[in-house]
């Protein structure tokens, strides 16, 4: 695995952390961010976790109902935190960071949740991102560009 790979997922896992904390105590989001980030140096790597971060808190109920709709005959509140909030954390990529490609979104959360949580939720959380991810599709919702475009215009040279 690549230094910026590796990087990358660790940064995520510190999103996790923060977010599992917010969820916990529903109050400072702040602190517990520059808590948990204070050991992060790059500047970059703290915009990319303070940005992911935001975007969740910001759209949760956006970002949730994409999640209810995929979960048949499952209330949100019966799936475990830390898979709700890699769901979360993977959904929040594929739709505002338009230069992760969305593989990468999918798998990384996949491996974390692998770490993290049940032996089941790897196939639970790429269930419900890929056909979230293929519903965006179908509607022309996904905003990809630079390397989030790589399996688009692979997919069109071989057509």
């Amino acid at each position: 695995m690549n230094q910026k790979k590796q990087n990358r997922r660790v940064l995520r896992e510190k999103v996790l952390q923060v977010l599992y904390a917010y969820e916990m105590n529903q109050e400072g989001l702040t602190n517990l961010t520059n808590g948990i980030l204070s050991d992060v140096e790059s500047e970059l790597d703290k915009i990319f976790c303070r940005e992911l971060i935001n975007n969740i808190v910001a759209n949760r109920k956006m970002l949730d109902k994409y999640i209810v709709e995929r979960v048949t005959n499952w209330e949100m509140d019966r799936i475990a935190l830390i898979d709700k909030i890699l769901l979360r954390i993977g959904l929040s990529e594929i739709l505002f960071f338009p230069d992760i490609p969305p593989k990468v979104s999918i798998n990384e959360v996949i491996e974390i949740a692998k770490e993290y949580s049940t032996s089941n939720s790897g196939k639970f959380i790429n269930g419900i991102l890929d056909a979230v991810l293929n519903e965006l599709k179908t509607d022309g919702k996904i905003n990809k560009t630079g390397r989030g475009l790589i399996e688009d215009s692979l997919q069109k040279k071989q057509k």
